[in-house]
């Protein structure tokens, strides 16, 4: 194995064991914020590897390309995905909003009429 090859398979290692130690250390209330982060920069690797699959030439590095954007979509896509989950859950039902409306305007929720008899 030559030097420059050991060189980044050192770099791969230690940005998988930082990256680790700050994901892991995330609370889960920024989750969607970190997201949402990733997305964009998700978006930048597309854009990157649709310049690289224009400039490839053979099967193989056609075929290479062709699964990099393929990744790069799926993970931009299901990124969006999981941001929309996670924000769904933080939006309350329309039976409940009704319920706090009328709790705060004093009207009667299944009436309609805003009487308080």
């Amino acid at each position: 194995m030559n030097t420059g090859i050991l060189e980044f398979v050192t770099i791969f290692v230690l940005a998988a064991f930082v990256g680790n130690e700050v994901i892991g250390r995330v609370p889960s209330i920024l989750h969607t914020p970190l997201m949402s982060g990733s997305n964009a920069i998700h978006g930048i690797v597309l854009v990157g590897t649709i310049l690289i699959m224009g400039s490839a030439h053979g099967a193989v590095q056609i075929t290479l390309a062709f699964f990099a954007v393929l990744l790069a979509t799926l993970n931009i896509v299901g990124g969006f995905v999981v941001t929309d989950r996670m924000l769904e859950m933080f939006k309350s039902k329309p039976t409940e909003r009704a319920a706090r409306s009328a709790d705060r305007d004093g009207a009667d929720p299944d009436d309609g009429s805003g009487d308080t008899q």
